[in-house]
């Protein structure tokens, strides 16, 4: 008997960061569960449930709540999932944020406590899910959260995002050098823009596509579902020789001059 390539029956894993039908978590959701995989699922609070909801109701995917700014949260739902799972396989990390004056600013202008949140929130709650996971992820497995661009050339307009997302790429390879022995593979996906919520709130980001498009060796955007095939293929044992990296899926954008 053959199985299909990037099979992920059997595994089971936690989203976190669904906002809504069109932000990259909900294509990842729906690609993670085509392929077998067992899902929980989060979005940030009460008021988001609604949008969330109308990716995972028709999956019969669990979705909880979880403000990863509150321990007894992200506590609550990693058990959560531990306990109907029996084990993690992959954890995917799609939650990025900073106050808007900070993010519209020019970086020099930022507060120190915008900045500082949006380290806390951006970056380092991907440590911070990595230390209540890895024990679960007793047979190995993939974390994996999501970049940009701007962390290592400057964006218009990206303001403090970038040296934020710097900060969470040089995170990524440390997490991987740390969870290697365990056999957890870590990774960050770099997209090109894409019309998300998250996005919406940085300045001049129509300009931002309407670039990428023009420069970008395919000639055009990338989709949620391009990004969520990466993502998918991260968590699946083909990919099991891979770690540390960031993986761009943005039409080759990246490295045209």
């Amino acid at each position: 008997m053959t199985t299909s390539f990037c099979d992920l029956s059997g595994y089971s894993g936690i989203v976190l960061g669904l906002a809504n039908e069109q932000s990259i978590a909900a294509a990842v959701v729906n690609r993670l569960h085509a392929l077998g995989a067992k899902l929980q699922v989060s979005c940030l609070n009460d008021k988001a449930l609604p949008y969330a909801r109308a990716v995972t109701d028709p999956l019969d995917v669990p979705l909880l709540t979880c403000d990863m700014r509150i321990d007894s949260d992200v506590d609550r739902f990693v058990q959560h999932a531990v306990n109907r799972f029996g084990k993690l396989d992959f954890v995917i990390h799609s939650i990025a944020w900073a106050p808007a004056k900070d993010l519209q600013g020019r970086v020099i202008d930022s507060s120190r406590e915008g900045f500082s949140e949006a380290i806390a929130l951006s970056c380092h709650s991907f440590a911070e899910l990595a230390k209540l996971t890895a024990p679960h992820m007793t047979h190995g497995g993939s974390m994996i959260t999501m970049t940009y661009h701007g962390a290592s050339e400057v964006v218009p307009s990206y303001g403090i995002m970038g040296p934020v997302k710097s900060a969470l790429e040089s995170t990524v390879r440390y997490m991987a050098a740390e969870l290697g022995p365990q056999n957890i593979r870590v990774h960050a996906v770099s997209p090109g823009p894409i019309l998300t919520r998250a996005a919406s709130g940085i300045g001049g980001f129509n300009d931002l596509l309407e670039m990428a498009k023009d420069r970008s060796p395919l000639g055009r955007l990338v989709t949620i579902d391009e990004v969520a095939n990466l993502t998918a293929f991260l968590c699946a044992p083909e990919s099991g020789g891979m770690t540390g990296q960031t993986i761009y899926v943005d039409g080759g954008f990246n490295f045209m001059a």
